[in-house]
């Protein structure tokens, strides 16, 4: 292991199969929200193809991203002694990743789940093994720490991770909660909210989170800061994204306009790319032009990590960028 971790995620790794249908519906409601995917009940449903995306999850595709844009980039996590883990190893050293902190568990499965994937959205179905979790408090800081999606017996692991951040209050946490993490709710999460640097997630979990039903982007971001997080960033979908600065400032910045093939691993792109700029030494203004290109960029492709760019082509992007690509203080 080197003696600097630039960039480090924590996070639940798992392989994906991306199953491909169109045998199917979406259904929606009048604003177009709550919908839900339809397939006949009790038949056979043909998919058109299916492809399987190695060493994935939001930390995963964090890791990755950082890694491609050439920041020194590790991850931490757990794998079953079986190949579906052997091969989520080999995918993250063919990326880049370094796997020095990833653990081996005998007799536990890996994390498998399941993509549906109607349009150019997905569905997943998702079950997290419950690895035995523990945090290494002796280990060298990193300059970022990355923390996202776990599984539902994590609370004790959070708490040392929150420990491990008061004892080393150099390193700066980027935190994207997974579905589990907000389950957990403020309260268990609390230390967490109080050491993160930068929080992300997209309007609709914001609101799960502040328990409210309110739309205006300030408002839930200033409700997530009051939470603790200096910097909070919501996405909202097609209609860009929005972050709030340490120092009280508001932005939007739309999103880098083409149209999508496939939209998993969207989020993680822009959250991750964000950190890692931020890693670099750069402002939130640069962080909020590089990330939506990122972003954009997966979409193109199957799964979470294809389409992800290194730094020249991210940058290539930029200097080419549409007029209306800009950043704006609301």
């Amino acid at each position: 292991m080197e003696k600097q971790i630039d960039f480090l995620a924590i996070g639940d790794v798992v392989t994906e199969p991306f199953i491909r249908i169109k045998d199917a519906e979406e259904t929606c409601d009048i604003n177009k929200e709550h919908c839900k995917l339809c397939l006949r009940f009790g038949d056979k449903v043909p998919y058109e193809s299916v492809e399987v995306c190695r060493a994935v999850g939001n930390s995963a595709n964090a890791a990755v991203s950082a890694a491609r844009l050439g920041v020194n980039s590790y991850l931490m996590s757990y794998n079953g002694n079986d190949e579906i883990g052997k091969g989520n190893l080999e995918e993250l050293t063919h990326n880049g990743v370094k796997i020095d902190l990833m653990q081996t568990v005998n007799g536990m499965p890996s994390n498998y789940h399941y993509v549906l994937w109607y349009d150019v959205e997905r569905t997943i179905l998702v079950k997290h093994t419950e690895f035995p979790y523990a945090f290494p408090m002796d280990l060298p800081a990193p300059k970022w720490m990355y923390l996202s999606s776990l599984a539902a017996n994590s609370t004790e692991y959070h708490e040392q991770i929150a420990a491990y951040l008061e004892k080393n209050p150099s390193v700066k946490l980027a935190f994207q909660p997974g579905t589990f993490q907000m389950k957990l709710g403020i309260d268990l999460l609390q230390s967490i909210y109080n050491h993160t640097e930068v929080f992300f997630c997209n309007k609709e979990e914001a609101q799960r989170i502040l328990n409210t039903e309110n739309h205006d982007l300030k408002v839930l971001m200033d409700g997530i800061n009051a939470l603790g997080p200096k910097i909070v960033v919501v996405t909202d979908g097609m209609n860009g994204a929005y972050a709030k600065d340490t120092d009280g400032t508001y932005y939007f910045m739309p999103i880098f306009p083409k149209e999508a093939i496939e939209r998993t691993g969207a989020g993680d792109a822009f959250a991750s790319t964000l950190a890692t700029v931020l890693c670099m030494g750069k402002t939130l203004e640069e962080a909020l032009m590089w990330a939506p290109i990122n972003s954009m960029s997966v979409t193109q492709q199957v799964g979470a990590q294809k389409g992800l760019l290194t730094q020249e082509q991210l940058l290539e992007y930029l200097q080419n960028a549409p007029e209306d690509y800009k950043i704006q203080k609301i």
